[in-house]
């Protein structure tokens, strides 16, 4: 089926698709497109999905974060299994961009290019991991995965500002503060090219969690909401997880947490920094 030349229903088609190395291989040529202005943008547009969302492949098996295996650094297969999950996190991001650019109507044209970005960057991430994981011996799928991070997105398809507040500025978030000592623990077993991977990663992690810290901001000044209080309801009503340390403070100053949200965390108060 021909993808549609306009850029939510396009990535709406993209997010239906199953195969993993497909999806990522639309994402990229989607991105592209868009360049190239190949392709339109309807905020307005009314969308409906033709099929179940999003679209994945049988494996990996789905089970419940407690029963996904442990990942020892001291064997080959335990390192293939922290490179699977990071892959299963990867893809499931991806499927997440797609959803924020397609589901929400009536947003500025600007909410819609920085998801088109997301979810291109995101896409490498998968594509890096799948390849680095099948120099392992292994392929996505081979392990079993959990799916905390879609049921965040499912439980906030209603309400965008509800989306950017527990997805990219929560959730993703986290990534921010595992990274580090992930990278850490990848790098002593030797995988150093595992270790550089992450590091795109995070780079870019600090971009799309800025990104949804912008995107909530301006929908609480466009609703009059007040940011820190709407944020501690949303989390409520939506059962977000309870934030734990450590945390990566550099880098969540870097993706656009105030000092303030940053003092709810335990990071002291730094001289000379307003508080947006």
């Amino acid at each position: 089926m021909p993808y549609p030349q306009e850029l939510r229903a396009h990535a709406l088609q993209c997010l239906l698709e199953i195969d993993p190395a497909a999806k990522a291989l639309a994402v990229a040529a989607m991105a592209q497109a868009w360049a190239d202005g190949a392709l339109a943008l309807d905020p307005a547009a009314g969308l409906q999905p033709s099929g179940a969302i999003p679209g994945r492949p049988a494996r990996p098996e789905l089970v419940p974060p407690r029963l996904v295996g442990r990942r020892s650094m001291a064997t080959l297969e335990g390192r293939a299994m922290l490179v699977h999950a990071l892959s299963h996190i990867e893809f499931n991001a991806v499927n997440l961009a797609l959803d924020a650019l397609w589901r929400f109507p009536g947003m500025p044209p600007g909410y819609y290019t920085d998801w088109l970005r997301v979810a291109r960057e995101e896409a490498y991430h998968f594509s890096m991991l799948s390849a680095h994981l099948q120099t392992l011996g292994y392929a996505y799928g081979d392990f079993t995965a959990h799916d905390s991070l879609w049921e965040m997105v499912e439980r906030t398809r209603e309400d965008v500002t509800a989306r950017m507040a527990l997805v990219p500025r929560t959730l993703e978030a986290r990534g921010l503060d595992a990274i580090p000592p992930l990278r850490a623990k990848i790098a002593q077993a030797g995988d150093m090219e595992a270790a550089a991977i992450l590091d795109i990663i995070l780079r870019d992690e600090i971009g799309h969690v800025e990104i949804g810290n912008r995107w909530y901001r301006h929908l609480c000044e466009l609703r009059g909401l007040e940011p820190r209080a709407t944020y501690d309801e949303l989390a409520a009503r939506y059962r977000a997880p309870v934030l734990k340390g450590p945390f990566n403070f550099e880098a969540r100053r870097q993706a656009g947490f105030t000092e303030a949200e940053l003092g709810t965390l335990g990071m002291p108060a730094t001289p000379g920094l307003a508080d947006a």
